[in-house]
């Protein structure tokens, strides 16, 4: 079982990034999807959320209107478009896959939003 993701760079205020995850080794369309972040010295917390079938989707309210996740059950991807990004930002940002009881991490992308 594989998490991978990528995207993750450094970018001045209120620039752009769009992170994707890629799954393998499981069934990755019948997996909730999401995306972590977590800061030096503080704790991970959830991003945003995308249900199996793409359908529906979860933002935590700091990220809402700025961030769009999104995924391709075709290509096994997940993806994270963030715009506006602020010093905030900062962080690793990690997918999971969550069936159940079973989840899968990736081993996240650092994020770096400074001029």
């Amino acid at each position: 079982v594989q998490l991978v993701e990528s995207g993750g760079g450094l970018v001045q205020p209120g620039g752009s990034l769009s992170l994707s995850c890629v799954g393998a080794g499981f069934t990755f369309s019948s997996y909730v999807i999401n995306w972590h972040r977590q800061a030096p010295g503080k704790e991970r917390e959830l991003v945003a959320s995308i249900s199996s079938t793409g359908d529906t989707t979860y933002y935590r309210d700091s990220v809402k209107g700025r961030f769009i996740i999104s995924r391709d059950n075709v290509k096994n991807m997940v993806y994270l478009q963030m715009s506006s990004l602020k010093p905030e930002d900062t962080a690793v940002y990690l997918c999971k896959a969550v069936l159940g009881v079973r989840t899968y991490w990736g081993q996240g992308t650092q994020v770096t939003v400074s001029s």
